[in-house]
C-alpha cells in the first residue's frame, strides 16, 4: 500500500504539494567449417561495419565499434543509398551522424522502398525540409512506423514548436491506439520532462505509458512521492508503481519491516532505487542475511548501508561473499572493509578480480598504503584506462623529474578521486612556466602521443 511509502513524507517532501561414423565424421566437419565460416563472415561484417562508420561518418573507432554491436553489414551499397537519401532530402552530416547513432539499423534498411516512401509523406503533408530533418533527428525512430508514422511525426513537431515557444498547451489526437500515449506523454512533459525523455518513449510499447486510468493515479502517486520529472528516476518509478497493485506493496513493505527498516527507511531506499520494490523476497532477504553473515558490519551499520545504496540488495550471494573474500585476501583488515562499504556501500558487490587489478596497481605499483585506498575507497569505482592509469602516469613524470618524493605521494583525495580539472590544476598546470614539459604532461593525461615536429 503506497499509503505506508508516503507515510510520515509529507514533512520533507513539497508536492508542489505529485546432429555409422563416416558419414557422422564428415557431418561434424561440414558443421565445423560452416561454424568456422559463420564465425569469419561475423567478424568480416563487424570489422567492415566499423570503418565503414569511420571512414563515411567520421565516428570514432570507439563509437563505431560500439554500433556494430546493434548492426552489421559487409557490403557498402545500402548503407551508401540510406546516407544519400538522408542528404539529398537536406540533412546535414551532423544530423544524419545523429540518427545513425540512436538508430544504426537504418543503415541496412531499403532506401528506395522503405524511407524513401515515408520522408516523401511528410513532406507530401506540408512538411519543410528543415523541419523535417529536426523533427526527424530528434526521433529517428519514428521512421519504423508505419500507420503511426504522421501522428507520431506530427506529435514530435508540436512539442519542438512549443516548447521554443515556452508553451504548454498542445492539440493532440482524439482517438486512435496512439491517443493514449500521446496524452501520457503530454502529462510527463507538463511535468517538465525534458525532451531527451519524452521521445523515447513515444517509439515505446511498455504498457506503463500506454494505460489510461492506471497511469494517471500512479503519476500521482509518484508525483506525491517527491520524485523529480526530469530524472529518469522518475519513470523507473512509474514503472514499479503501475506494475504493482496494493496488496504486492504492502507484502514487500512487511519483508522490509520485518528486517528492521521503517516506513520512512523505505521510502528513502525507494526514491534512491524504485526497483528495489519490485524485488522478489526470496532476493531481498538472502541478499540482506549474506551481507549480514559476512560479519562485517553490525546490524544497523547494515541497514544504514542499504538505506545509503539500495542497489547492493540486488547483489549475488556469490558476488557479496567474493568481494570480502578478496578484501581480507588483499590485507584489509574487517574493520577497514566496514570502514569502506560504508563509505561506499557498493563496493561490497565489485567483482574480484577488477579489486585485485586496481589495488595492485595503485598499491603495489604506485606505493600508495592499503590503508590509504580504505581511507577512500571511491578509488575502486574509478576506471584504471580513464583515470587511474593517466593519473598515475602523470604522477610517474613528475616523480622523475623530482617534483614530487616517492617516498611522499599526495593523498589518494588528491591524485584519483578529484575532477579533471582540479587534477591538472594541481599536477600539470602549476608548471606553466615550462610550457614543453606541460604539453608532455598533458599528452600523459590524455593519452595522446605526442610527435616532435
Amino acid at each position: 500500500m503506497y499509503s505506508l511509502l508516503l507515510h510520515g513524507q509529507r514533512r520533507f517532501v513539497d508536492l508542489q504539494k505529485w546432429p555409422s561414423f563416416i558419414v557422422s565424421l564428415n557431418l561434424s566437419r561440414n558443421a565445423a567449417s560452416s561454424s568456422a565460416s559463420g564465425v569469419s563472415h561475423g567478424l568480416k561484417g563487424k570489422n567492415f561495419t566499423v570503418s565503414y562508420l569511420v571512414d563515411s561518418l567520421s565516428f570514432t573507432p570507439k563509437l563505431a565499434e560500439s554500433i556494430s554491436k546493434k548492426v552489421t553489414f559487409d557490403d557498402k551499397s545500402h548503407p551508401d543509398s540510406v546516407l544519400n537519401l538522408f542528404r539529398t532530402h537536406g540533412f546535414t552530416d551532423s544530423q544524419i551522424s545523429t540518427i545513425i547513432t540512436a538508430y544504426p539499423l537504418l543503415l541496412t534498411a531499403d532506401a528506395e522502398k522503405s524511407i524513401g516512401p515515408k520522408l516523401q509523406l511528410l513532406l507530401s503533408r506540408g512538411a519543410s525540409p528543415s523541419e523535417l530533418t529536426e523533427t526527424i533527428s530528434k526521433v529517428p525512430r519514428i521512421l519504423s512506423k508505419d500507420r503511426s508514422l504522421t501522428v507520431y511525426y506530427d506529435f514530435v513537431k508540436e512539442v519542438i514548436e512549443a516548447d521554443k515557444k515556452s508553451t504548454s498547451t498542445l492539440c493532440l489526437p482524439k482517438r486512435g491506439k496512439q491517443e493514449n500515449k500521446i496524452r501520457n506523454i503530454s502529462a510527463l512533459r507538463e511535468l517538465g520532462m525534458p525532451q531527451r525523455m519524452l521521445f523515447p518513449l513515444l517509439i515505446s510499447n511498455r504498457p506503463h505509458i500506454c494505460g489510461k486510468e492506471r497511469f494517471q493515479e500512479s503519476l500521482k502517486k509518484v508525483v506525491e512521492m517527491g520524485f523529480d520529472p526530469t530524472t529518469p528516476r522518475f519513470l523507473e518509478a512509474l514503472r514499479i508503481v503501475m506494475g504493482m497493485n496494493n496488496e504486492t506493496v504492502q507484502e514487500k513493505v512487511n519483508v522490509y519491516k520485518r528486517l528492521g527498516f521503517t516506513a520512512d527507511d523505505i521510502l528513502v531506499m525507494f526514491k534512491r532505487f524504485p526497483i528495489f520494490l519490485a524485488l522478489s523476497e526470496k532476493k531481498i532477504t538472502r541478499s540482506f542475511e549474506t551481507m549480514k553473515k559476512c560479519g562485517v558490519l553490525e546490524d544497523e551499520e547494515l541497514r544504514s548501508v542499504v538505506k545509503m545504496f539500495p542497489q547492493c540488495l540486488g547483489f549475488s550471494e556469490e558476488n557479496i561473499l567474493n568481494s570480502v573474500e578478496t578484501f581480507l585476501g588483499l590485507g584489509f583488515s574487517r574493520d577497514e572493509i566496514a570502514m569502506m562499504v560504508k563509505r561506499l556501500p557498493a563496493s561490497i558487490g565489485y567483482a574480484g578480480e577488477t579489486v585485485k587489478k586496481k589495488i595492485e596497481f595503485v598499491v603495489k605499483e604506485m606505493s600508495w598504503p592499503l590503508r590509504a585506498v580504505a581511507l577512500f575507497p571511491q578509488v575502486l569505482g574509478l576506471s584504471m584506462e580513464k583515470r587511474i592509469v593517466p593519473r598515475c602516469n602523470v604522477i610517474k613524470a613528475l616523480i622523475s623529474k623530482g617534483l614530487i618524493k616517492s617516498e611522499l605521494l599526495p593523498p589518494l583525495s588528491s591524485a584519483l578521486v578529484c575532477t579533471d580539472q582540479d587534477f591538472l590544476k594541481r599536477y600539470v598546470r602549476k608548471h606553466d612556466e615550462d610550457e614543453e614539459f606541460v604539453a608532455e604532461l598533458m599528452a600523459i593525461f590524455t593519452g595522446e602521443t605526442r610527435t616532435n615536429k
